[in-house]
């Protein structure tokens, strides 16, 4: 059986597992496990859009989780702003103006600011991309209004036509078909002319550019889609958590959407997603065994960086899919 088979086949299960095993939860009773699934797929469209610029791109971004934080917030002010008064033409657009505000917002601060990384590179590159993330963290920090560090509670989740996110499980399949959805888009673009030119640039640079391609726009191209689809995954996460908060946008959290990614096997379709389901599984069964489950875990994920190449995806076949 080849490689590609193998991968196929292994995607197919673990989806069909993540389609299947949440709403058994719900309807056994377990409605934590299927908060912990919703989280589990949420985030791991956050580190699918981060692999195509870091796994098929070879750009180490540091910053991140601001867009997941940007996204959340697209969500929480509208919303406030809906239940205090002061802007009540929000309400007439509800979910969908909220998506949109994620995703546009998100790109925008994507291409701005990858304009300017962009034109750095190695270390400059990841302290720059960190840089740009906190200064995001301290400017909701500084904003009082929206409960600066203390957080910003959503009082309403925001309403889409013909479903209620108020439904655990429809909140759930909502994020599963959107995981699903940014898989495949990262999958396509990947074996596009775009991704070519993208994966030859991560391995050559200057041959690309010898060759009479402008790598740098399509780097920002790549950038920026990879920036709005965190966007939309902290709109979902901002409607999931009900709660929002800068913290969740600072450079710790960058780094475990990249341990995520790194674990599962950058540069592979479903990497981000085991990496993902790995990262959360580990979080939640070490810490209920101990309060220091950070050593434990920091070793887990030290040794799988260290002896398994490629990541999870690296224990199914030689290399990326």
């Amino acid at each position: 059986m080849s490689g590609s088979k193998t991968t196929t086949r292994i995607t197919i299960v673990v989806m069909v597992i993540l389609a299947i095993l949440p709403p058994v939860f719900l309807w056994t009773g377990n409605a934590f496990y299927l908060d912990l699934a919703t989280r589990l797929v949420i985030l791991a469209i956050a580190a699918v859009s981060l692999n195509l610029i870091l796994g098929y791109g070879g750009l180490v971004s540091f910053g991140h989780a601001a867009y997941i934080g940007i996204g959340a917030f697209a969500v929480g002010i509208p919303v406030y702003h809906e239940t205090y008064g002061g802007f009540d033409a929000v309400a007439s657009y509800g979910g969908a103006f909220h998506i949109l505000l994620a995703v546009g917002i998100s790109a925008l601060f994507a291409l701005v600011t990858g304009a300017i990384c962009l034109r750095t590179k190695g270390v400059y590159f990841i302290m720059i991309t960190m840089a740009f993330g906190q200064m995001a963290y301290y400017f909701f920090l500084s904003i009082e209004e929206y409960g600066g560090d203390d957080g910003l509670v959503i009082d309403i989740r925001s309403e889409l036509p013909r479903v209620s996110l108020d439904d655990p499980l429809q909140l759930y399949a909502i994020a599963y078909v959107s995981l699903v959805i940014a898989m495949i888009l990262v999958r396509t673009i990947v074996n596009s002319r775009f991704g070519m030119v993208l994966q030859g640039a991560k391995g050559n640079n200057e041959r690309l550019v010898t060759l009479g391609f402008n790598t740098y726009l399509y780097r920002l191209a790549a950038y920026v889609i990879s920036g709005a689809m965190c966007g939309f995954a902290g709109a979902l996460l901002g409607n999931f958590t009900t709660f929002i908060s800068p913290e969740m946008m600072g450079w710790g959290r960058s780094g475990e959407l990249m341990f995520m990614v790194i674990l599962g096997g950058a540069g592979t379709t479903l990497g981000p997603v085991l990496g993902s389901a790995t990262f959360i599984l580990l979080e939640e069964v070490l810490s209920s065994i101990t309060v220091f489950w950070h050593l434990p875990f920091g070793l887990m994920l030290i040794g799988v960086v260290l002896f398994v190449r490629g990541g999870l995806m690296g224990l199914f076949k030689g290399k990326g899919d």
